[in-house]
């Protein structure tokens, strides 16, 4: 009976050593486990925070441009779809370009009859009857291609053909940009890009 009672005992010792033995890499893997897990719950709890923030930050990026398109329409006129802003400062085609598009806009460019009349009326009122202003389309690429400030062809034109001997646009090679004359009942010459003159900048409403 002691035998047994010693065998028991010593049986009991093994397993509680055993036990012993193995729960540690047991805690081990569930702490791990549990790290992991809480480290998932952290990486997408972070990743929902940054999703907002960038929704928060958009939002407010597109009420900023409403704004500046509202102050845009404000001072200037709204045609159509979109707004213009007379500049009476004379520039470079170049310079003019750039500034426009700082200000979030590109250079008018009337793509019908209406909004080129409407645009014609603006501007003598807004800078002078007998005023040109440089217009958003070039040919620098290709000569006689001529192209909007988004590289795309062309579909209206309002070119001055009224001197039979010379109808616009003339330069050639030295004479690639555009101006719409409001001396001229709006309609459009080929200048050189050096040229200084005002221009208006047109700002899409979406």
């Amino acid at each position: 009976m002691e035998f047994r009672g010693v065998c028991v005992l010593l049986g009991v010792l093994l397993l509680a050593n055993c036990s012993l033995q193995q729960s540690p890499p047991k805690k081990k893997l569930i702490k791990k486990g549990t790290r992991k897990t809480s480290d998932t719950v952290k990486d997408a709890a972070i990743e929902e925070l940054q999703k907002q923030i960038n929704n928060i930050n958009q939002e407010l990026n597109l009420l900023k441009e409403q704004q500046a398109l509202q102050t845009v329409c404000l001072k200037g006129v709204k045609i159509h779809n979109k707004c213009f802003l007379a500049d009476t400062l004379r520039k470079r085609y170049h310079t003019a370009s750039e500034d426009c598009n700082n200000l979030g806009g590109v250079l008018g460019t009337p793509t019908s009859s209406e909004e080129n009349d409407q645009l014609r009326d603006y501007i003598r009122q807004s800078i002078g009857p007998d005023e040109q202003v440089w217009l958003g389309i070039n040919d620098m690429m290709t000569e006689g291609t001529w192209v909007d400030q988004s590289s795309f062809t062309i579909t209206y034109k309002n070119w001055d053909t009224s001197n039979h001997r010379s109808p616009q646009p003339d330069g050639g090679m030295s004479s690639n940009c555009a101006v719409l004359s409001g001396a001229s009942r709006g309609k459009w010459f080929d200048e050189n890009c050096r040229e200084e003159k005002p221009s208006v900048c047109q700002f899409n409403i979406v």
